[in-house]
């Protein structure tokens, strides 16, 4: 599964964008928080998506394509591929190609023989190349990731890590943790608690709360959706965010 489109908002929009962008029960997609569980071997994982976030000083967000490949057993690969745009109060709108992202999850734990599945999951985040949207610089987000899942349709995961770049002032962790219900067969709804240190020189730190769905329409279609309020510093950082996608999956 994916770490699809999330927003980490800095610079003009308060607002860099960093996306922390994606199964037992499904997991991941459409919340902050990713799941330990990798594509499927030899299967794939392609996530149409949209997402956005307001703040003080403007709106801003990426749409984009994020591809997920099953390569082996235990081990996916991705690259998700945005578009961004950063609209801050009183300006114009700024549109761009944002950061194109490179990642690699491997499980190297399984709930069978552990009792929860735990995943690595690195990812490299490009330079976006505009002063406008997205970093221009490289940075790296390490992540450990772990779920459990019971009968009845329950299932929780979480876990965090810290993203660096080249600029030590710009470096920040996250930790955040997801609870899903099976609802109907078709429909698993959760809640999410996400909290993630200040991401740039006299920024303050973050902590929200989230809801989310995912709707099967077959086995290949699935719809997600996600809403997000900042419940500390919520005028400076996220006063709310969402994301949407389409995911297909064969």
């Amino acid at each position: 599964m994916a770490i699809y489109g999330r927003l980490t908002p800095s610079g003009a929009c308060a607002g860099l964008l960093l996306v922390l962008l994606t199964r037992s029960a499904v997991a991941g997609p459409p919340y902050v928080s990713d799941d330990p569980e990798p594509t499927e071997y030899q299967h794939f994982e392609i996530y149409a998506f949209t997402n956005g976030m307001t703040a003080r000083d403007g709106t801003a967000g990426q749409s984009g394509i994020d591809f997920n490949y099953g390569a082996a057993p235990d081990l996916q690969f991705t690259a998700t591929v945005p578009a961004g745009f950063d609209r801050p109060v009183g300006g114009g709108a700024s549109v761009g190609l944002s950061n194109i992202e490179l990642a690699a999850k491997y499980r190297f734990l399984h709930q069978d023989g552990f009792g929860l599945d735990v995943s690595i999951f690195p990812r490299v985040f490009l330079p976006s190349g505009s002063n406008t949207v997205g970093d221009n610089r490289v940075s790296l987000l390490l992540p450990v990731w772990v779920q459990k899942d019971w009968s009845g349709g329950w299932s929780a995961f979480g876990g965090g890590g810290c993203t660096v770049s080249d600029r030590r002032a710009v470096d920040f962790c996250q930790a955040g943790a997801v609870l899903t219900y099976q609802l109907l067969p078709k429909l698993q709804v959760g809640a999410e608690l996400f909290h993630q240190t200040a991401d740039s020189s006299g920024a303050p730190e973050s902590s929200s709360v989230g809801v989310g769905l995912r709707y099967d329409l077959n086995d290949n279609y699935h719809l997600l959706g996600y809403v997000r309020r900042e419940i500390e510093n919520a005028n400076e950082t996220n006063r709310y965010s969402w994301y949407a996608s389409v995911l297909f999956t064969f």
